[in-house]
């Protein structure tokens, strides 16, 4: 690997992950509007933008194979419903001041890789895996006894986004012609969404404000170009370095939470996330052990 290659894949990945550690300071300008409108909008706005690249790029021949393949289109529908349901939560924290709750849900995803590939995968785990999965469930359950309850936001996040990865990394689909399929999977339902708002009296797709309107139609470029970068960045480097990218998401997601919307930040929320933060730091240190001994 040269070094101008890796380089190249690092600012890829710092774009991916920036783009996606900036999506609430994005999204909080339209949290005038409800979750469900920014989602239908931003599945059409995003299968018309990735359609046109197809088209630039002359790559339907992918997409068609895809259509011709009943079990990649069954998995495809499953990744659908997940990012879509994973996209929804995610709007919904931001426009209710809850970004804390999706940033620590997001720490929490590689956790859940790690208990995914026990349960599905049936991989064996390491000591140090098992302690940071222990850490993980330490830290729900100091949210649960310090507020009253499942942390779900933080735990729907994760656990739709950790499974979308699994169901992906099993299908030999690109990272574009899957978002264009995953995103006109979300269309019929965004379609009935929209004629029962329409029968009250509320157009999803026309009643913004012309600012609203522009944000909107800009979140299905933003939707796609990250996808974009990162997959670039994975051509370009090895998972390892990947895999530690990874959490500039959800560190921004919490700079921003905190220093930025204000969000308070309790002190026993701070144990819930010095637990995370000390698992994954032993995640990291196992995955690292691997990734030396593999190459």
């Amino acid at each position: 690997m040269t070094a101008r290659r890796q380089l190249a894949g690092v600012a890829c990945g710092l774009l991916a992950y920036g783009i996606w550690g900036f999506f609430p300071l994005f999204f909080r300008q339209l949290a005038d509007v409800a979750p469900m409108d920014v989602l239908s909008n931003r599945a059409v706005w995003a299968c018309v933008f990735v359609g046109l690249l197809l088209t630039l790029r002359r790559q339907w021949y992918k997409v068609a194979a895809v259509l011709r393949s009943g079990r990649q289109l069954l998995l495809l529908s499953g990744a659908a419903l997940l990012i879509g349901s994973n996209w929804l939560v995610f709007l919904w924290a931001v426009a209710n001041q809850q970004v804390i709750a999706s940033s620590l849900g997001y720490f929490l995803t590689p956790l859940v890789n790690v208990l995914l590939a026990l349960t599905v995968l049936k991989e064996r785990l390491d000591r140090l895996e098992w302690l940071s999965v222990a850490l993980a469930v330490a830290a729900i359950a100091n949210e649960i006894l310090a507020f009253g309850s499942l942390p779900w936001v933080s735990l729907i996040l994760a656990g739709t986004f950790g499974t979308y990865g699994l169901l992906r990394k099993q299908l030999p689909v690109d990272a574009l012609s899957g978002l264009w399929l995953e995103t006109l999977v979300m269309l019929p339902f965004c379609a009935l969404y929209a004629g029962w708002q329409g029968q009250l009296g509320h157009a999803v797709f026309s009643g913004h404000a012309p600012g609203n309107t522009a944000l909107l139609i800009a979140s299905g470029a933003l939707t796609a170009l990250p996808l974009m970068s990162f997959a670039a960045a994975t051509q370009r480097l090895d998972l390892a370095t990947v895999g530690m990218l990874m959490y500039i998401n959800p560190t921004l997601q919490f700079v921003t939470a905190v220093w930025l919307f204000g969000e308070p930040m309790q002190g026993t929320r701070l144990l819930s996330f010095g637990l995370i933060w000390l698992g994954l730091l032993l995640f990291s240190g196992s995955a690292w052990g691997k990734y030396r001994a593999a190459v």
